[in-house]
């Protein structure tokens, strides 16, 4: 049987995975985009492809949750009951600070044009453009996979913390809190990029995960300087406390990630979002767009109406004064059933 720490791994190396297969198919649509109409491009076709790219990785990762949860509760011999069933298409269509996916994925042609503008010959402008691209949506999948690990926790009596689990390269941000032991409910701090995951806990005993100063030491002198700067590496080679070299709050922030911090969403991944009015101009119809998981259509399953706005997973395990409250919530906002 596998200990926890390999599960996590495991996890890990799976939103991994996916992150690189949505990145390779949007990747091949971005070579097709021209920096003369790329906001035309983003609005029409080939921005619902990029998008229902991203939807698809977006539930794959979250539709893993619950068994990732199952399998690491019974590993520490521990029950693997759930009160609920985690439903992965509820976090399909958001992004990572609540906004709807669309609104983050166009800025990189606002990025594109920006370059063009300051003199960027406009080749050089569209890799920049595509690097933007695999940003955000990068970032959106791993938010999406913690989310739902979380979710899938509270739906899970037996858990009752987690633990963040660094994988090496990372940035000194996340180093320093490697180890770290948080309530199952508390907010995840992360950052653009951040590819850090949980690793839930029965009780008060975790497995061995390697500590700030122990991920620290596996780092050559170059990866040393390049995550935590060439003074801070020299201070922190020298003795120095590296919590203390760090701050660890810098860029993070359990609830906002693009500099805007917001608890409820409107959005959600439906027939007017995800670039449903660019579907429109472009002729598209909505059987067409039901999605992709790596080059196979998918249902429809992944769209729902979002009428009345939302709270997201992070603020309702913020108010909620206990598990229950926090399932209720859960199922009041469609996360489980």
């Amino acid at each position: 049987m596998a200990t926890p720490h390999e599960l996590g791994r495991e996890r890990q190396a799976q939103v991994a995975a996916t992150i690189r297969a949505i990145i390779e198919q949007i990747q091949k649509v971005w070579r097709t985009l021209s920096a003369d109409q790329i906001e035309d491009d983003l609005l029409g076709e080939a921005g619902a492809t990029i998008a229902a790219a991203a939807v698809s990785g977006q539930y794959s990762v979250a539709d893993a949750a619950a068994a990732y949860i199952a399998a690491q509760m019974i590993a520490q011999g521990a029950s693997p009951l759930a009160d609920a069933a985690v439903l992965a298409s509820a976090f399909t269509g958001l992004a990572p600070d609540g906004r709807g996916l669309e609104s983050l994925l166009f800025l990189p042609a606002i990025g594109v044009r920006r370059r063009i503008a300051a003199g960027m010959p406009p080749d050089e402008a569209m890799i920049g453009g595509l690097l933007d691209m695999t940003m955000y949506t990068a970032t959106a999948i791993a938010d999406t996979a913690r989310a739902a690990d979380q979710v899938a926790m509270a739906t899970t009596r037996s858990c009752v913390a987690y633990i963040r689990v660094v994988e090496l390269p990372a940035c000194g941000r996340c180093i320093i809190l490697a180890g770290q032991i948080y309530s199952r409910s508390e907010g995840f701090l992360r950052h653009p990029r951040c590819d850090c995951q949980t690793l839930p806990l029965a009780e008060k005993e975790w497995p061995d995960v390697p500590t700030p100063e122990q991920l620290f030491a596996r780092l050559d002198k170059e990866q040393q300087q390049r995550a935590f700067g060439v003074a801070g590496a020299r201070a922190i080679r020298s003795g120095a406390d590296i919590g203390q070299v760090v701050n660890a709050r810098r860029g993070m922030d359990t609830a906002t990630i693009y500099g805007r911090t917001l608890q409820v969403t409107h959005e959600g991944a439906t027939r007017r979002s995800v670039y449903g009015r660019s579907r429109d101009r472009a002729g598209d119809q909505f059987d067409r767009f039901a999605g992709q998981r790596y080059g196979q259509a998918t249902s429809t399953r992944y769209y729902r109406s979002a009428r009345t706005p939302r709270l997201m997973p992070e603020e309702i395990f913020r108010i909620a004064d206990d598990r229950d409250e926090e399932l209720r919530l859960l199922r009041r906002y469609g996360y489980i059933t």
